[in-house]
């Protein structure tokens, strides 16, 4: 069973709907308890970190998702899902976020012909941690090229966990993470067409 997290932090319906075309079969749940039972974990979102870590936290899903973090089951961060797997943010005046993966959040810088937030499609390159498997032998996310849909003001620093990135305002930062059997995505899979059902395929697979 695949539990997509539900935070208040919106965008379920279209992830949901992502599987459903899939075949994949989900739960949208609020429960500690079916995070940590599930088999594998969803973890999306919109909006902002602050209060992203104030709703797990009245939720009692902090450690719950932590744990399914770094528990090794197949877990996917999307979007905001993927900055607060981050130490730090600079959102709302800045935020100590879950710190699953080494590295800050910070905001794009005001540049001349580049609109905050990102809005629209962009092109993503595979770096060495998408290409292989923290053991050096399995292949992982080896097909992550091509454009994604971004909506986003904030973006994560590059990182060791780094597996895909993209360009905005001047800027080269993480549009993917790969740790092991934790995939996060600063795109949205779920609105990116051919190429994100593929990937979401993929991480069902691994």
């Amino acid at each position: 069973m695949i539990a997509i997290v539900d935070y208040k932090a919106g965008n379920l319906t279209s992830v949901r709907l992502a599987f459903d075309a899939l075949k994949a079969e989900t739960v949208v749940t609020r429960d500690p308890a079916v995070v940590r039972s599930a088999e594998r974990v969803v973890f999306p979102g919109v909006g902002a970190a602050a209060s992203a870590m104030a709703n797990l936290r009245e939720l009692g899903l902090e450690d719950a998702v932590k744990e399914a973090a770094v528990s090794g089951k197949p877990f996917l961060g999307i979007c905001l899902g993927m900055q607060i797997l981050f130490e730090h943010s600079e959102e709302d005046g800045g935020v100590g976020t879950l710190g699953v993966v080494p590295g800050r959040v910070r905001r794009f810088p005001d540049v001349p012909g580049f609109k905050v937030p990102e809005i629209g499609w962009n092109q993503v390159e595979a770096s060495p941690a998408a290409t292989k498997g923290e053991s050096g032998r399995q292949p992982a996310a080896g097909g992550l090229r091509g454009e994604y849909y971004f909506v986003h003001s904030y973006y994560a620093e590059l990182s060791p966990y780094t597996a895909g990135t993209t360009e905005y305002a001047g800027v080269k930062f993480t549009a993917m993470v790969k740790k092991g059997n934790l995939w996060a995505t600063q795109f949205h899979p779920e609105k990116s067409g051919r190429l994100g059902l593929e990937l979401i395929k993929e991480w069902l697979a691994c």
